[in-house]
């Protein structure tokens, strides 16, 4: 589509649907054309939280409280 066709159809709509339309032209100009504000992710690492949680030497026991469903 060429800008002229863009600004017709934009023009054909309704004051209230343009107000739309530009609030989505914002929305996407500050999605994708303000990509350095946006904060940078850190790569995960295997093994960051060792030592965190720990785990119980009978985790892998069945529980007291399903012995009735054994």
């Amino acid at each position: 589509m060429t800008e002229k066709a863009i600004l017709e159809q934009i023009h054909s709509l309704p004051e209230n649907l343009r107000l739309e339309v530009m609030h989505y032209v914002s929305f996407l100009k500050n999605k994708y054309l303000n990509c350095s504000d946006q904060p940078v992710q850190k790569k995960r690492v295997f093994g960051m939280a060792k030592g965190i949680f720990e785990m119980s030497d009978d985790f892998d026991e069945p529980l007291d409280d399903f012995k009735d469903y054994m």
